[in-house]
């Protein structure tokens, strides 16, 4: 057998990707690079959570309520304190806005920038062995290091994102970002310890033949929406929904189609949160050639008024998307 089929080669580690590329940030003096380092060592220990999840106590309710007045799991709180931990011992963030907490955390004054997550997206499925996940946003605080925390640092438009990205646990654990210049995923390979570029240069197709949405609330959708579906449903596409809002984004970044979280009758203003879920994926979606709106605006221009603010969320293939806006 040929040494060269003995040893197939495998992509860059991920520090050493980020090393590479530091010279592609407005302000290059590591602490972006080290900010994307802490997160994904944090992820690495969820991951070890999550795979463990069924073999210990750390699966189910713990009986309390989010900030969306949703049953906390126990998987939650703890991917919470282990994301805060590692940006909090990094000491490059001054703030972290979590999904698990009614305010933003004050991590370190003198940091840069600020954090925005849902550190484990979808864990309800947890319990029946479904793909879950991590979101993060980083914005560069607009006041200065050393000085307290203002609310210009904290609402920050989408667009103001330097960095954006997801974790996705399932078959395989994948971390995907950007940093403004294209959509990269790197594969975890759990004997190293390590990300490693799997997925380099990503491109969501422009048109795609899934779609993904909760069709038992499709009573509460609007008429307009409901007309979407029709069309969809008469055009052949196929209907692909996890409920697990990383999983099914993933999917439709790779083989093309879109994510519907509309307004409800329940949830007049959306469901999914801006600051911490739609902008990031948002952010991704777009530099991987995709679109992300709320029906009628583009996510990443809309200005936030509160830490927990929800919107509806349309994102994937931008033909896809451009059509379902004109519904």
């Amino acid at each position: 057998m040929e040494e060269s089929r003995i040893a197939e080669p495998i992509g860059s580690a991920l520090d050493r990707f980020i090393k590479s590329k530091q010279n592609q940030f407005a302000y290059a003096s590591g602490e972006l690079s080290q900010l994307l380092r802490d997160i994904a060592l944090a992820s690495k220990v969820v991951n070890r959570e999550v795979n463990k999840a069924g073999l210990i106590d750390i699966m189910g309710s713990l009986g309390s309520l989010n900030t969306g007045g949703e049953q906390q799991q126990k998987l939650d709180v703890l991917a919470n304190i282990r994301f805060s931990r590692a940006l909090m011992k990094g000491g490059e963030a001054c703030a972290l806005i979590s999904e698990e907490s009614e305010s933003y955390l004050d991590l370190n004054n003198d940091g840069k920038y600020v954090i925005a997550i849902d550190p484990l997206d979808g864990s309800s499925n947890i319990d029946v062995n479904v793909s879950i996940g991590t979101i993060f946003s980083i914005y560069r605080r607009k006041s200065k290091p050393g000085t307290p925390i203002q609310q210009e640092d904290i609402l920050q438009k989408g667009s103001e994102q330097v960095a954006a990205g997801y974790i996705l646990y399932g078959s395989s654990t994948m971390l995907v970002y950007t940093t403004g210049h294209g959509v990269n995923g790197f594969t975890y390979e759990p004997t190293l310890g390590e990300y490693f570029l799997s997925h380099p240069n990503m491109r969501q197709p422009i048109n795609g033949k899934i779609f993904s949405v909760n069709e038992g609330s499709y009573k509460s959708f609007s008429q307009s929406v409901r007309n979407y579906l029709h069309f969809c449903k008469d055009e052949g596409y196929t209907g692909r929904y996890i409920g697990s809002l990383v999983a099914d984004f993933h999917r439709n970044l790779l083989k093309g189609g879109i994510y519907i979280y509309p307004a409800t009758a329940k949830d007049p203003n959306g469901k999914l949160r801006l600051m911490y879920e739609c902008n990031a994926l948002a952010f991704v979606a777009e530099q991987a050639g995709g679109k992300a709106s709320n029906g009628k605006e583009r996510i990443l221009d809309i200005q936030p008024t509160s830490l927990h603010q929800r919107t509806p969320f349309y994102v994937g293939s931008k033909n896809m998307v451009e059509l379902a806006e004109q519904y």
